[in-house]
């Protein structure tokens, strides 16, 4: 056996078209925070009506009628910074902050009295952490190459 081998762990493989990966980063980097930021950015306006609020209140959300709308701006902020690339970490951690408490009131399958929607509210429950997992990739790894935070030198 060699003992000039590298272990496996140390090894660093570039890719085997380094120009196509970049090529494919053009397109699917800023595609990606897009769609990934598509879910916050539709759901604003619902933030600002009186049925979003209420239904809110009626989940149990205290101060739904201030803490509502404030989630609607942490929403609408954190989803463009992270569109856009644009200080997408702080964009990140503020839909974190969105999406903590909203997914502990709104979707407490746990407290639900029925099967059904107990269900219902486990699949919104484990899709929220899905994307609480993509905020904090974002948060930590940032909006990448093709991005407002990378022309800036902040990637």
């Amino acid at each position: 056996m060699s003992t000039d081998v590298m272990p496996s762990s140390q090894r660093h493989v570039e890719p085997a078209d380094h120009v196509s990966t970049t090529r494919a980063a053009t397109y699917l980097v800023p595609l990606g925070r897009l769609l990934f930021a598509l879910i916050f950015l539709q759901a604003v306006p619902m933030h600002f009506t009186s049925q979003g609020i209420a239904y809110a209140a009626q989940a149990g959300v205290p101060l739904a009628n201030v803490l509502v709308p404030l989630s609607g701006i942490l929403a609408l902020v954190g989803g463009l910074s992270v569109a856009f690339g644009f200080r997408a970490r702080i964009g990140a951690l503020l839909l974190i902050l969105f999406l903590v408490p909203v997914t502990l009131t709104m979707h407490a399958f746990w407290a639900v009295p029925t099967t059904e929607l107990a269900r219902m509210q486990m699949v919104m429950f484990m899709k929220n952490l899905s994307i609480l997992g993509g905020a904090l990739l974002l948060a930590y790894f940032g909006a990448g190459p093709i991005s407002i935070d990378a022309q800036r030198g902040h990637y």
